[in-house]
């Protein structure tokens, strides 16, 4: 039986839905299809009792163009984007270059979408060099008062990391966007950012389709098809329900009306079928990452940072993951 898509609140007192449509096509480009899948998912949440959310970094200006060409009206929709890492320097005139790609005069969430800073022509900047992610979130902080964001977060944060940004800022982030699925619940890092009010985002709330690493997808794993074929629904809607039922946001990505619809179509999961799910990631080989940016260096690092000064604590010698992010 499908559930209503429930809101989240976040601790700037804003509404967010739980489910939203990612439109990151991997590297910025495919805008033609990014605006197609914005256009189709926004018509399609439309026709619920909820605010959309639409997920703009990456193509903007498609993004901008399917809200405007959708007929939804900008105040229900919630709109996030995120800061480069190459404009860490520049944080107001980043924001101000993104409204105006979307087309529209402010954004409902605005992320920092990794803590690693670049340099304008895309060069890593040494670890602990300024800027550093605490003087770019001060700058973050700054924009509250234009009334051009409504709520400020981050993405790709470990505790380790939130644990100066919180020790050395005023201002608690609103979520944190992480890769999060019953493969790699971080549940120790949920438990932190839910204790001091910050909710999780889970981005690739579904995996990777198909075979990853020589094992079988997460859509595969005989416990979520299980539960899939008791409710005569699809294994991507048990892990969507899975995320929203665990009190995280998710924002799944697809080209197909047809799956949009699934996805925000959630089903109303018993505590046993919880439990199950729960314990997908302790089965043998299964806690893992299922995404490549783990392959970015032979060095060790992912965008210019090792996993110590991430805060991530990864298996030595894979490319997979074995703990929290």
């Amino acid at each position: 039986m499908a559930a209503n898509i429930p809101s989240f609140t976040l601790n700037t007192g804003y509404k967010i839905p739980s489910v939203g449509i990612g439109c990151w096509m991997g590297a910025p480009g495919g805008g033609e299809i990014a605006a197609k899948m914005c256009k189709d998912a926004l018509e399609i949440f439309a026709q619920l009792p909820t605010m959309a959310q639409a997920y703009g970094y990456g193509n903007e200006e498609y993004v901008g163009k399917a809200i405007r060409e959708s007929g939804v009206p900008r105040e229900e929709i919630f709109l996030t984007t995120k800061l480069p890492n190459h404009h860490h320097h520049k944080v107001k005139e980043s924001l101000d270059e993104s409204l105006a790609k979307l087309g529209v005069d402010y954004v409902d969430l605005y992320l920092i979408h990794w803590p690693q800073a670049y340099t304008e022509d895309n060069k890593p900047i040494p670890y602990g060099q300024s800027p550093t992610y605490v003087e770019t979130w001060k700058e973050m902080e700054k924009l509250l008062d234009t009334g051009k964001v409504r709520s400020i977060g981050v993405s790709n944060f470990s505790i380790k990391l939130l644990e100066v940004l919180l020790r050395e800022s005023d201002i608690v982030p609103a979520t944190n966007q992480v890769e999060c699925h019953p493969c790699l619940p971080s549940v120790d890092l949920k438990l932190w950012c839910e204790e001091r009010g910050i909710l999780i985002t889970a981005y690739s709330p579904l995996g990777r389709p198909g075979e990853y690493d020589g094992k079988p997808s997460l859509l595969q794993d005989p416990d979520v098809v299980s539960i899939a074929q008791a409710h005569n629904a699809t294994p991507g809607q048990v892990t969507l329900s899975w995320g929203v039922k665990r009190g995280t946001i998710v924002i799944p990505k697809s080209e197909n009306p047809e799956r949009i619809k699934q996805n925000i179509s959630l089903l109303d999961l018993t505590d046993e079928e919880m439990a199950t799910l729960n314990a997908i990631h302790l089965k043998p080989g299964m806690h893992r990452s299922l995404l490549r940016y783990h392959q970015y260096s032979d060095d060790g690092t992912v965008l210019g940072w090792t996993y110590e000064q991430l805060g991530w604590n990864m298996t030595k010698g894979g490319i997979v993951c074995a703990l929290e992010p």
